[in-house]
């Protein structure tokens, strides 16, 4: 089996042992977010960190609710690392952010944090804030979730099915389930451009 064969067919093997009820909950939790006026704070570090601007859009855009990441702004971002810490900056965020029990932090993350190993120590303290403002805490997480599944109110872990892909399998998943989340039917308010146009083309048929 060649490279590409394998990492298609683990691919597969992960869409299917995903558990769609539990990426239904989280749905219907947000849109409870939405209802109340919360607002959905969105953490993640490297590729997740990109993949955190690009669902921040999706959430604000299609389903309307207030979304943003502390990933998107740079200059503060670096400013609290080189003055406070690395570690510090989504507890900062949060905390200026005024965060409280209506608003929800989604991590998105291969390993969750981890505390002992020292590995994304700005997700634990982030979501200790979190905690302690007593936000509702979502994740999308690779390998055994880490602190995030910990402590988390409902997150899906990406399942492991070969150790050598655990990365890319996991930030490719968060997208395909961040994307199922905001074209879901009772979340989604705007629809995608091209599904627009074909559906405009139909009607005008």
């Amino acid at each position: 089996m060649s490279h590409s064969q394998r990492y298609l067919a683990c691919a597969a093997e992960i869409a299917r042992a995903i558990d769609p009820d539990a990426v239904e909950r989280m749905a219907a939790g947000l849109a409870r977010l939405r209802d109340r006026g919360g607002r959905l704070f969105l953490l993640g570090v490297g590729g997740s960190a990109a993949n955190c601007s690009h669902a921040v859009n999706d959430f604000r855009k299609l389903t309307g609710i207030e979304a943003s990441t502390p990933c998107d702004n740079v200059a503060e971002l670096t400013a609290r690392t080189n003055d406070e810490g690395w570690e510090t900056v989504f507890e900062a965020w949060l905390r200026t952010s005024r965060a409280n029990d209506k608003d929800a932090v989604l991590v998105l993350s291969v390993g969750g944090g981890d505390l002992e190993r020292q590995v994304s120590v700005n997700i634990v303290r982030g979501l200790n804030e979190a905690k302690r403002r007593r936000l509702t805490v979502y994740g999308i997480v690779g390998r055994d979730g880490g602190y995030t599944k910990r402590v988390g109110d409902e997150v899906i872990v990406v399942p492991t099915v070969d150790a050598d892909q655990i990365t890319p399998h996991s930030e490719a998943f968060q997208a395909v389930i961040w994307h199922c989340l905001v074209c879901h039917p009772g979340l989604m308010i705007q629809e995608n451009k091209w599904e627009g146009l074909a559906s405009k083309k139909g009607a005008g048929q």
